[in-house]
């Protein structure tokens, strides 16, 4: 009897909070599965703990639990995308040396004005051993390694594409103001009551951006849009097709700040203002029309490319 109490303690603590610190027993299950390889329910929920801000991780289990089960399915789906351009990276024999991996932690540490003990310490209060960091970091390297060989090396934006572009855009481009933009997004959700949760999870993405951390990088992890796997890149934009949500945003926020939260009939918006463009420069309007149609360009192949993958690969979901 007594064996058996302890056993549905431990089913229960399982369900109700998935990292439970019990080292002699973990309960797991196959959430995804991507041609040979699986995804674990443990995996998803310890990339969301991984990438939680430090706000999230003081809630209460109830509630950051009920935050992480709101996010599983598209957190799954940046999952399966991810194992899927790591299996074809593999299957064409790409791979990341030692002396990469080493150059790309030493960078790490040099960025953020770490040693090797510093790295150590902060991945320990992460809970990840420094051979799963390396593993982790190592899988990113090889995934960027195969977009730049796969689409970025070959992506070319000639000056008859720029001309043709401003010609065609003339009277947008030259007559307001154009801004040129990066968005984290959040689809409006079916029921309002899940409004709060929305912007309690943007009002985190705000405080890591402000604690230093990439707006590009929790645009790809966040965005619920396409822009999302470019860095959350919208272009250059002209001023009067935006809705008026996001001009009084902008209007408020200078070059490379980032606008608080804002509603649209679409979802939850955050903006970071990269550059405004004056119909007077014709020199900075053919640069930021040239950056736009790369990433135009980018998202097209990117698209195309998981659809591939996905059409070739065998993919069953279990949430």
């Amino acid at each position: 009897m007594k064996r058996y109490m302890i056993c549905l303690i431990f089913f229960f603590l399982i369900l109700t909070y998935p990292f439970y610190a019990c080292p002699a027993v973990m309960l797991d299950r196959v959430i995804a599965v991507v041609n040979d390889d699986v995804i674990t329910w443990s995996e998803l929920y310890k990339m969301m703990e991984n990438e939680a801000s430090e706000q999230l991780k003081s809630m209460s289990e109830e509630d950051r639990l009920k935050i992480f089960r709101s996010n599983e399915p598209v957190f799954l789906e940046k999952l399966i995308d991810f194992r899927l351009q790591l299996q074809e990276a593999k299957r064409i024999g790409m791979s990341v040396s030692r002396e990469e991996l080493k150059e790309a932690i030493e960078n790490i540490k040099s960025k953020y004005s770490m040693t090797d003990k510093m790295l150590e310490e902060n991945l320990k209060k992460e809970g990840i051993s420094m051979d799963e960091y390396k593993k982790i970091l190592s899988e990113q390297i090889l995934v960027n390694q195969f977009l730049n060989r796969k689409i970025r090396s070959k992506i070319v934006v000639t000056d008859e594409e720029i001309k043709k572009y401003i010609d065609e855009n003339k009277e947008t481009l030259t007559q307001n103001e154009t801004y040129k933009i990066k968005q984290i997004f959040f689809k409006k959700p079916a029921d309002d009551s899940e409004r709060k949760t929305i912007e309690e999870k943007a009002m985190q993405i705000i405080e890591r951006i402000k604690n230093g951390e990439d707006f590009s990088k929790l645009a790809k992890e966040y965005s619920e849009d396409a822009s999302g796997q470019q860095g959350g890149e919208l272009g250059v934009v002209n001023k009067d097709i935006l809705a008026k949500e996001f001009i009084d945003a902008i209007s408020k926020i200078k070059i490379g700040e980032i606008t608080k939260p804002f509603w649209t009939e679409k979802g939850l918006h955050i903006i970071k203002l990269d550059a405004k463009l004056s119909p007077a420069n014709p020199d900075e309007m053919k640069e930021l029309v040239s950056k736009q149609l790369n990433e135009q360009k980018f998202l097209e192949k990117y698209r195309s490319l998981i659809k591939d993958l996905r059409e070739k690969a065998r993919i069953e979901v279990r949430l």
